[in-house]
Parts: C-alpha cells; structure tokens; sequence
C-alpha cells in the first residue's frame, strides 16, 4: 500500500527548528510536501494574500534523492501555502495536514489568533483531516525532542479514527522534559483573554513607535476539563476545533427575547 500523502506548513517560516522537527516525525508516517512561508507570520490569523502576486521556491534539500519529502517556500501566509499546496501543487487531495512545530502556545484564546491553527483550519475547511501542533517554548532553539516522541502516535491516531467534517486539532506540549510529561489529555478551550496595551517608544531618529505587550488572564482556573489546565499540569492538551464560532446559547435566548 501507498504511505499517506501529508501536507505541512506552519507560520514560523520555512527555516524554524520547528518545522523541521515536524518534518522529522511525519517522514516515517507517509510521504511529504511541505509549503511554508519564507519569512515567519505569527499572529497572522487566517490573512490571506490577495494584493500581491504569491511566488513558490522549490528548495533543494540535502536529502533531495528522498523522494518522500518535497519542500516548498512561499512568499505569502501559512493560509496561502495550504491554498497553494492543496490546489495547485497537488493532484488529490491529502491524507492529512499537519502545521508546526509552533514556537509557543496556541492554548485557550490564542488559537483565534494563531497562523499554525489558520493553516490546520484552512484544511480542515476543503476536506482534509488536519492538527496543528506547538510547544510551549519560544525560543528559537526549543527542544522538540518530546513533541517528536509523542507526535507520531498522534498522527497515526488521526489517521486511522478520521475526524469530523471541517474539525482540526489543536495539541499543544507543555516545556517538560519527556520524563515529567504524564500523558495526553482531550480538552476543551479554555475560557480566557489577553490583557494587552502598547508600549510607546522611540526610535534612534527621535520617532515615535509601539510595542504590543500583554499577559495572559485565564479566567477559569479551576477547570480541570481545559486545555490550560492540562499543560499547567504535564500534561500534553488535545483540542478539536471547528471555524462554527455561532453561539447557539445566545441564539436560543434571542430567539425567545427578539419579539
């Protein structure tokens, strides 16, 4: 039988010690293309490009006599290359989708604003089981060592349950050691919020510039069910996600009140 055709991206951009990683793990699950942004995009949501033409650079890897990995750089988002990947790169449409390696959380709220999830979601919208995966570890040089280890279970287990139309997964891998990481866990969203407020600076020519900072408020911190508090815990969190952001108790009870 032929390995399953997986597709991966991510919004770190085609050079992250992440993507790499991710490569790594999927290499012995199926064959691999990859199409990742040339330069990183995080925070970037589901952007699209549409002003601006959109260029591919086949990349000459090393290994390049693998015929089981094709690379990819693109000079648009993480949405763009799954576009591009699914609709003109490929004849068929792909077993699976991974995104990642994120460098840091895409947890709780941070999902709306994740390029990684944007990407896992954009699949999962044209009909392609999907999962984005991050560590929660920002620096550049993370150690990936337990996402690996974990990771391909979790693709094979994707692979083989299926998901639901237009669902994707959300995992997320606390900073721990393989040794101190008690397990995974199925969650849901966390209900929290960014506290955010710009920094107002000033550049070496006497301008005025600003810098986002924030801090994360998880307002329900006694939940045991989330995903936050799976990764305060050791534990590795599993979110499936869906683009419905209808809210049918509020539907319901305007329904009742409207007239």
């Amino acid at each position: 039988m032929q390995k399953p055709l997986i597709l991966i991206a991510n919004d770190d951009g085609i050079r992250a010690k992440g993507l790499r990683a991710l490569i790594e793990i999927a290499k012995p699950i199926g064959r691999v293309l990859v199409v990742a942004p040339e330069e990183g995009h995080s925070g970037e949501s589901h952007a699209i490009t549409t002003q601006t033409p959109l260029r591919l650079r086949r990349l000459r890897e090393p290994d390049d006599d693998d015929d089981e990995v094709t690379m990819y750089a693109c000079n648009g988002t993480p949405v763009d290359c799954v576009k591009l990947g699914m609709t003109h790169l490929l004849s068929s449409r792909p077993d699976l989708v991974l995104s990642g390696i994120n460098h840091g959380s895409n947890a709780s709220v941070s999902v709306i604003y994740s390029g990684t999830m944007a990407a896992a979601q954009e699949a999962s919208l044209n009909g392609a089981p999907a999962i984005g995966f991050s560590l929660l570890d920002y620096s550049p040089d993370a150690d990936f060592a337990p996402v690996q280890a974990i990771g391909g279970d979790l693709i094979r287990k994707a692979l083989k349950l299926g998901l639901g139309s237009e669902v994707c997964l959300n995992v997320n891998v606390p900073a721990l050691p393989l040794s101190e990481i008690k397990g995974v866990k199925l969650c849901r969203q966390a209900n929290g919020t960014w506290v955010e407020g710009y920094e107002q600076r000033v550049d070496p020519y006497g301008g005025k510039y600003f810098w986002l900072s924030g801090r994360y408020i998880n307002n329900e911190p006694d939940a045991t069910d989330t995903d936050e508090w799976a990764l305060s815990n050791g534990y590795v969190s599993v979110v499936p996600v869906q683009p419905d952001m209808t809210s049918y108790r509020e539907l319901e009870r305007l329904r009742r009140e409207w007239l």
